[in-house]
């Protein structure tokens, strides 16, 4: 049986156990302490932290998220470092409410209730919790999803705002040959179970702020933001915001008569979708890529908070145009998910 040893964030002051046979990201999930994450595979440098004191020893990774001479100083990815004393970290990168806010990692059996198109490649997935369950989620997180007959899982964020009613809802773009995604098409019949295993991420409104929110996406994206309009209006939350929605063509924009009565409900929120390549002649909305639009549209995004959710791509352009624009690192808020996993969010 595996040692425990203490596991103590600083600045925050938050104490955890830590199992050798877990990564110390692993053992705050499962203890309800939601740090700073992306990938989990060491591969993004999202939990970058720098380890104080103690025996921290790492698993393989990826030299892109941690260089060499980083490693030499002292820092560590918390996804891929196992305790083997008492240990001291601090974090770079945090958010203490949010991981004082956490909830839970766990698995949970599931099975599919509904499948459903809503554009030619974009599909709306619904699973069934079990009637005795756990599971809790934050709106605007997600979940791990195990393929079926598999070790592997991809990443989905859910589109509903709780598990409450027992439903996990999502939003996935199909993509040809895609391992979870290709299983949309026609082997996910009701009823097949699915291993569900979370919540994670920190893509949640930061309800004790009042500054205009300026949401961003694309694709199956609109899931998570989705779910944070849909927290808005349950819960009154009349702050000033704007959706600014990237598609190709007419053809590829859903859910659009929800967004017309949550305008409605919301007296500040305006949804802007951006079409990049066809366009009808009456077309009353944007033209261009969702980026360019964001430029061309916002002048003072330094003021603002900046939810992003989309294809790798638009998260890659819209980064260094938010910091160009001068917005500040902490008011930027997304999930940084690896090649294979983003590819069916």
């Amino acid at each position: 049986m595996a040692d425990t040893h203490k596991v103590r964030f600083e600045p925050v002051g938050i104490e955890i156990d830590a199992d050798e046979d877990e990564t110390v990201l692993d053992a705050a999930f499962r203890q309800g302490v939601m740090l700073i994450h992306g990938c989990k595979e060491g591969q993004c440098s999202a939990c970058k932290s720098f380890l104080l004191d103690g025996d921290l020893q790492m698993g393989r990774y990826s030299t892109f998220a941690l260089p060499d001479f980083e490693k030499d100083e002292g820092y560590v990815l918390l996804c891929r470092s196992h305790a083997y004393s008492n240990v001291e970290i601090e974090l770079v990168n945090y958010d203490e409410d949010m991981i004082r806010s956490g909830l839970p990692v766990i698995t949970v059996q599931t099975e599919v209730a509904s499948v459903a198109e809503l554009t030619h490649d974009i599909s709306l997935l619904r699973l069934k919790l079990p009637a005795e369950h756990a599971f809790r989620f934050h709106p605007g997180q997600y979940v791990d999803i195990t393929i079926p007959g598999t070790d592997e899982h991809r990443s989905f964020s859910m589109a509903n705002i709780s598990a409450a009613e027992g439903i996990l809802e999502f939003i996935i773009k199909r993509y040809p040959g895609g391992k979870f995604s290709g299983l949309l098409e026609n082997g996910l019949s009701l009823g097949i179970p699915l291993e569900v295993t979370g919540p994670y991420g920190t893509f949640t409104l930061r309800v004790s702020s009042d500054r205009r929110l300026v949401f961003v996406g694309g694709g199956a994206g609109m899931a998570p933001i989705l779910a944070l309009l849909r927290q808005m209006a349950e819960s009154g939350n009349q702050r000033e915001a704007v959706y600014y929605y990237g598609a190709r063509t007419e053809g590829d924009l859903f859910h659009l008569e929800e967004l017309a009565h949550l305008t409605e409900q919301l007296g500040g929120f305006r949804f802007v979708p951006c079409l990049s390549e066809s366009r009808p002649p009456d077309w009353a909305g944007e033209s261009g890529l969702v980026t360019d639009v964001l430029r061309r549209c916002e002048q003072n995004l330094a003021a603002c908070e900046v939810y992003l959710c989309g294809p790798p791509p638009m998260i890659d352009a819209a980064l260094p145009l938010l910091q160009d624009m001068g917005v500040p690192e902490d008011q930027i808020f997304f999930d940084k998910f690896t090649v294979t996993a983003a590819a069916e969010d």
